[in-house]
């Protein structure tokens, strides 16, 4: 073990003084594996950046959520199918809220876009919402001013509303809204409340929101619209029980005959993130393939490189050998040479593939996120890539005939 340990020592010292001898050799090839590394950590980390900003994105739907509508999440089938199926009424929604026993908070959501108004200021293509009281608490959403819709307002339909973050900002930059009033395609509602901000998710705005009473908008906007139902659950853990348990309920209010397939869907944000991984599988695996090629060619740098130092050495290497020295401290010495660059290389790589993210996640709408392990395993991944490459030409050069070395001129 000492003997081996002194190998090391003697072949790290070794390859440093040839690497220090050979400093534009050694920059080359230390640029050839720091851009493998570099491509590959930059799309590793806007990968995971996507992925992190996805969940925090799904996180907001709430993970005992579940939505009943005419139309699943992810359409597989005719458009039309869908569309033909019966609407669902309010009745059924008292039904469901006494018939289930997970379901701990149920509303009726309808919506559509329009502009709103407030003096001079106009928003263009706001999600306006009719929602009950429940709502609330199915969504997420805190109320950070005011109050928020009550069952008083919808069984009178008063005309108030309560706006999203960005409504808020956007109409009111330097007043309180709380009994301000907006117009909706021209229509007046008295703001009650407003609410926290949740930001975006897949590319939808759950600030650019007005929440009015389910009945407020039916009065206003037509009873033409489907509505959904939206439902939160008594916890994660009893989502697919629920789930289960709201098909029959469902199909019994329905009057689904056995054997006939549901004429409604049941999404939860599960499906979403099945399909985003679906939908992302492919390209980041394309991706990850060309940083992986991109480091390849890096490696085959670094074994011509090796190759044409055991060349040139050659007569050191017969010197060596005539002297006492072993196969396998010729192969250490050449590996730590190999290793040293690839290392090097590769810590050179993070920082410019953690920079290459950072810039992309300022500069374009895409989020980077790289994780200590992937920085980690890129240094490590590369120091590998060197010993792979290197070993070939380790082995040729302690495989070298002692007496032919020292003949080489």
């Amino acid at each position: 073990m000492s003997v081996f340990r002194v190998d090391v020592l003697e072949g790290a010292r070794i390859a440093l003084f040839s690497l220090r001898a050979n400093r534009m050799r050694t920059v080359l090839t230390t640029v050839g594996i720091g851009i493998g590394v570099a491509t590959l950590l930059a799309i590793v980390g806007i990968i995971q950046g996507l992925n992190s900003s996805f969940d925090k994105q799904l996180a907001t739907i709430g993970a005992n959520t579940l939505f009943v509508s005419k139309f699943p999440w992810v359409m597989s089938g005719d458009w039309w199918v869908y569309r033909n199926r019966k609407n669902f009424t309010l009745p059924q929604v008292e039904q469901i809220r006494a018939q289930s026993s997970y379901v701990t908070a149920i509303s009726p959501i309808v919506g559509r876009a329009a502009d709103v108004a407030h003096g001079s200021e106009q928003l263009s293509t706001v999600g306006v919402n009719g929602v009950k009281s429940e709502y609330l608490v199915i969504s997420g959403y805190e109320v950070v001013q005011g109050r928020f819709i009550t069952e008083a307002d919808d069984e009178t339909t008063r005309p108030v509303a309560v706006l999203g973050a960005d409504v808020a900002s956007g109409l009111f930059p330097n007043i309180s809204p709380i009994g301000q009033t907006i117009r909706i395609e021209n229509r007046p509602f008295q703001v009650v409340g407003t609410l926290s901000r949740k930001g975006k998710l897949l590319d939808n705005n759950q600030d650019l929101v007005v929440m009015l009473p389910f009945k407020t908008f039916y009065a206003v906007f037509g009873k033409q619209r489907p509505f959904s139902i939206s439902m939160a659950v008594t916890s994660a853990e009893d989502v697919k029980k629920a789930e289960d348990q709201l098909v029959g309920i469902m199909r019994r209010l329905r009057g689904t005959p056995p054997g006939e397939p549901d004429d409604f869907a049941i999404n939860r944000p599960e499906m979403l993130a099945n399909t985003y991984q679906q939908l992302t599988g492919a390209l980041y695996g394309v991706a990850v393939g060309v940083g992986l090629i991109t480091l390849l060619v890096g490696g085959i740098g670094i074994m011509n490189i090796m190759l044409v130092s055991v060349r040139e050495r050659t007569r050191e290497i017969g010197i060596r050998r005539a002297l006492g020295a072993r196969k396998r401290t010729i192969v250490v010495q050449f590996l730590m040479e190999a290793s040293a660059v690839s290392a090097v290389g590769g810590a050179l790589g993070t920082l410019v593939g953690l920079g290459l993210a950072k810039v992309v996640s300022l500069i374009t709408p895409l989020a980077a996120d790289v994780q200590v392990l992937t920085v980690v395993g890129g240094v490590g991944f590369a120091a590998v890539v060197g010993l792979l490459f290197g070993i070939w030409p380790a082995a040729r050069a302690a495989n070298l005939d002692p007496v032919e070395a020292l003949r080489y001129e």
